[in-house]
């Protein structure tokens, strides 16, 4: 399995498509991060890609797995991407 796509690495392949410096496609990834964290309480949209959301989940019962007792886990608020379609249709293919 090959390995993933480090950030150096990304940054280079969009500076050579966009015909523009490896310090301002850095800084274009890094503004679109801060920007999806910012907005993720509204819902951020990456056309062709998904989408940022916030969502609660409710307290449920677990194990503690080294001595199999009952715990309650807490509520809490988690951050999801919700994949979109037209991704995950070229990723596994036509259905």
């Amino acid at each position: 399995m090959a390995k993933a796509m480090t950030k150096s690495q990304l940054v280079g392949r969009l500076a050579d498509k966009g015909d523009i410096t490896k310090a301002t496609a850095g800084a274009l990834l890094d503004e679109l991060a801060s920007l999806a964290a910012k907005e993720a309480k509204n819902g951020f949209t990456l056309p062709g890609i998904g989408k940022v959301v916030l969502v609660n989940r409710k307290a449920r019962m677990g194990r503690n797995p080294q001595t199999g007792e009952a715990i309650k886990i807490p509520a809490k608020r988690v951050v999801r991407i919700r994949i979109a379609k037209a991704l995950k249709d070229s990723i596994l293919g036509r259905k």
